[in-house]
């Protein structure tokens, strides 16, 4: 039996301005807020209105065309170059992410056979639509794939938001619940409320429970307990990076949560498209750590919760390596044991 769920979504382009959820105000209240300008767009990634790995690089590349479409420009080589500094601009909005700058890449490389503006505009907007009908794609791959390691009547732990407001739709992490529900196969999900922004108890949570999904929450540092109490069978999480061996940068706290797992002799999966893998990099050593604003850990709802001046310490994300991760999910299905090779199989021309 197949049902229906209420699967939300983040982005949608309207042709001369992108629609945003504005998901600072969930789950309080649901707001869908318009983006005009590049501008625009880099202040809506950069303040976490628009988050997630795939929904950011949707963003960017509607906002790249957007943006292009707006060029009063004499000839194709000025076009070119004021694309690239837009390309460049949206880029340092996430310097740790290597999908987005993926996907910028491509939205430029789309216009390189272009003879004249109106093509090159033209191409720009056709691949940033592409993309996003890409991801949907890939999404629903990924938690097919994801499911199949799953049965019914399993608990299973994730971190952060990988969910289909963090893409185009489904998710990663959180693909094969929202397929799980339309499925109507049972699974109960704990999310981890991933301090110091509350991901997963503002989103995740919010998410979940617009599907149908038997979710509950707990607080970063009952994972240990949980595990426990609750018998978990299982721990899946999204990446922001991963590099050539495998080892994986996702939102800070997934460490600890990998290092549980191998304590108590449970799985810890990663899901994720390819377009997160850097080959270029052998590890996730050499990796730019993004640290924010000690704000967010000293101010909630604007109040001090913290001494005056206290020294913070604010990293937005932290690596897990190889040997934690009992296999990495992707829409090309399963990769498990030797990372290195079974990821250079995936590049292999």
């Amino acid at each position: 039996m197949t049902i229906t769920s209420l699967v939300p979504l983040s982005v949608d382009w309207k042709d001369t301005y992108i629609t945003i959820l504005d998901q600072t105000k969930l789950p309080l209240e649901i707001d869908f807020i318009d983006l005009v300008t590049i501008q625009d767009v880099w202040n809506s990634i950069t303040s976490l209105k628009v988050r997630g790995s795939a929904a950011i690089g949707i963003t960017a590349a509607f906002g790249l065309a957007l943006s292009a479409s707006n060029y009063e420009l004499e000839t194709i080589t000025e076009f070119r170059s004021l694309l690239e500094q837009d390309r460049n601009f949206l880029d340092s909005t996430r310097p740790t992410d290597t999908n987005l700058a993926w996907i910028l890449n491509r939205l430029v490389d789309s216009i390189k056979d272009a003879r004249t503006i109106n093509e090159a505009k033209t191409n720009l907007i056709h691949e940033a639509i592409q993309i996003q009908v890409e991801d949907e794609a890939i999404c629903r791959q990924i938690g097919e794939h994801a499911l199949s390691l799953f049965k019914s009547g399993n608990k299973v732990l994730t971190i952060s938001n990988d969910g289909s407001i963090a893409t185009a739709r489904y998710g990663t992490a959180l693909a094969p619940f929202h397929l799980a529900k339309e499925k109507n196969i049972e699974l109960k999900v704990y999310v981890s409320e991933t301090r110091p922004l509350l991901q997963g108890a503002r989103l995740t949570a919010w998410e979940l429970m617009q599907s149908g999904v038997d979710v509950t929450l707990i607080t970063d540092n009952m994972a240990a307990h949980t595990i426990m109490a609750k018998r978990i069978d299982a721990v899946i999480v999204g990446a922001d990076r991963i590099a050539a061996n495998g080892d994986t940068v996702n939102k800070i706290g997934t460490y600890n949560l990998a290092i549980l797992a191998k304590a108590f002799g449970i799985p810890f999966y990663v899901a994720a498209p390819i377009s997160t893998f850097d080959i270029s990099l052998e590890t996730c050593a050499e990796i730019p750590i993004e640290e924010r604003s000690p704000d967010e850990i000293t101010h909630i709802n604007g109040a001090l919760v913290a001494p005056e001046s206290i020294q913070v310490y604010n990293p937005a994300f932290d690596v897990t390596p190889n040997e934690l991760i009992t296999a990495i999910i992707t829409e090309n299905g399963i990769l498990q044991g030797n990372f290195s090779k079974e990821i250079a199989k995936q590049f292999e021309i």
